[in-house]
């Protein structure tokens, strides 16, 4: 009994530890993931390198094209992408 007294602490550790740290890192993952499988056509991104453009090709090879101004256009990587200003309406038809 003595020898689990002794590990509690460590145990209690460990599970603050992945309450307070890794769930929250795996959910935001998850979400960044769902949020870079749902570009499309049309919306407006915001890269890791603080490029601001507007999807324009959505790549099957994990790529998309960004439009960052008129007739400049960058290939980037999705997982790239920080943040999506503005979504487009999906095409009803």
């Amino acid at each position: 009994m003595d020898q689990i007294g002794q590990f509690l602490p460590l145990i209690l550790i460990f599970a603050i530890m992945y309450f307070l740290l890794i769930r929250p890192q795996q959910k935001k993952v998850k979400e960044h993931q769902n949020m870079v499988e749902a570009l499309r056509k049309g919306d407006r991104v915001v890269t890791q390198g603080g490029l601001i453009g507007k999807v324009v090709k959505v790549k099957e090879d994990n790529e998309v094209e960004v439009e960052v101004a008129e007739g400049v256009k960058v290939r980037v990587v999705k997982s790239t992408i920080a943040q999506v200003l503005s979504k487009t309406e999906p095409a009803n038809g």
